[in-house]
């Protein structure tokens, strides 16, 4: 996904799927400045991690 596309899910008040080598992530935080994305890795909210936006997929 690029930034801009992950921007907008982030600032949407929709909701859209979007994945994460498969597992359904929320998106928590984007840092445009260098290209990051905290995202919430299933329904758990302590399993955060911080990946590249790049590796981020909109889902169906």
């Amino acid at each position: 996904m690029d930034m801009e596309r992950a921007w907008s899910i982030f600032k949407s008040e929709d909701t859209f799927k979007v994945k994460l080598e498969g597992e359904p992530v929320w998106i928590e935080h984007i840092d445009q400045a260098n290209g990051m994305a905290t995202v919430q890795v299933g329904s758990r909210p302590t399993n955060t991690v911080t990946v590249n936006v790049e590796r981020l997929e909109e889902g169906e």
